[in-house]
């Protein structure tokens, strides 16, 4: 009998020198492979008893220990083995208290993992968004806006247990405490046990004898509420603002989740906004750029004073120190980026004609500009 037998190491795939957990993570891979309620093969009963089988040895350390020793004979009563039998280590290799939730909790949608129960404890409410838009002088000075939200606050009377007292709040006598309770299923493999939330406490592992009159023994209170959110100068669009116990109510008396507030900055018509920098684009005549002018340039804190150098041209960039945007933490501002455009008139009056011939008159004597551009493709 012995003889005819698989090495256990070879049917779950592992060596001996494999840990616990390893073996473990092998066993529960084959057996959900050949469960026969999920494999349809022929030979998938067989299998899913041989894997069942060679995890009983191994996964118990002295039956381990033995089989190391003496292989199958320690297990089989007819080769004379010492060990009693493999009935001797558990009655035979039946399936008695296999946890069917939490070897095959993802074909049977009754139980759940042990690791996945859910907690009887407080737990904090998971958190909550919303967007708010503001315009671009707000960003860059500071806001403060009121918004309105519709919250599920703890109770300030019962705090969260729905308990009318402390002494009303009682350990769950069907589940004894643990939030989920345990039924055995019989079947031709053996008996499974499968673990589900208590029906009586809904997973809490309480029970209340008399409820809290100010909340109903729900533990919270819905209320309609206006907050203060205070905007930094200084911050961009997309950034998230946090507002503390303002998300989603917690569960078992545990505190609310956060809210958290994403700041949409709306574009300015003039401003532009690169990091803590501030740009402007600055109209400005020919003659001005010619002969040179002092303009007052517009900032986001006021007009500034520029005196824009004679002969400037296109697109020339000026910088105002210390005019752009306040740094989130810190007391350091960025820069105004002031870019000249040159503008030149449509329209010329009859006068205006003719005092720019007599100027391109005495240019021409030099040579303009294109026909010293030309005079440099000459070969």
């Amino acid at each position: 009998m012995a003889g005819s037998k698989r090495d256990y190491y070879e049917v779950l795939g592992v060596n001996k020198n494999s840990s616990a957990d390893e073996i473990k993570r092998a066993y529960r891979k084959l057996a959900k492979k050949y469960h026969p309620d999920v494999n349809k093969e022929p030979d998938a009963e067989e299998k899913f008893k041989e894997v069942q089988e060679a995890y009983e040895v191994l996964s118990d350390a002295n039956k381990k220990a033995a089989y190391d020793r003496y292989g199958h004979a320690a297990f089989d009563q007819t080769a004379g083995g010492g060990a009693g039998g493999f009935g001797g280590f558990g009655g035979g290799f039946g399936f008695e208290d296999v946890d069917l939730g939490d070897i095959f909790g993802s074909f049977f949608g009754g139980g759940t993992s042990s690791s996945r129960s859910r907690r009887t404890g407080p737990m904090q409410g998971e958190d909550r968004f919303m967007q708010v838009t503001i315009d671009f002088m707000d960003a860059i000075k500071g806001k403060k806006m009121d918004i309105k939200l519709n919250v599920d606050e703890q109770c300030p009377h019962c705090h969260g247990t729905g308990a009318k007292s402390p002494s009303d709040v009682q350990t769950c006598s069907r589940c004894g405490g643990t939030g989920t309770i345990k039924t055995q299923q019989r079947t031709p493999f053996g008996t499974f046990i499968n673990q589900s939330t208590c029906p009586d406490c809904n997973g809490t592992g309480k029970t209340i004898k008399n409820k809290c009159p100010h909340c109903h023994g729900k533990g919270y209170v819905n209320k309609n509420v206006t907050v203060e959110l205070n905007i930094p100068a200084g911050i961009n669009s997309r950034q998230q603002l946090r507002v503390a116990g303002k998300g989603h109510r917690g569960a078992n008396g545990g505190p609310n989740g956060d809210l958290f507030v994403e700041v949409i900055v709306k574009p300015h018509p003039h401003f532009v906004r690169d990091g803590q920098n501030i740009q402007i684009s600055v109209p400005i005549s020919a003659i001005d750029a010619i002969l040179g002018c002092t303009i007052d340039v517009p900032t986001v804190y006021g007009e500034v004073e520029l005196k824009v150098p004679e002969g400037t041209q296109h697109g020339q960039k000026f910088r105002l120190r210390g005019k752009g945007v306040k740094a989130l933490r810190g007391e350091t501002y960025g820069d105004e980026i002031v870019t000249i455009e040159i503008k030149i008139p449509t329209k010329l009056s009859n006068e205006e004609k003719e005092m720019y011939r007599k100027i391109k008159d005495k240019e021409t004597k030099g040579g303009s500009f294109f026909d010293n551009f030309k005079k440099a493709f000459k070969l």
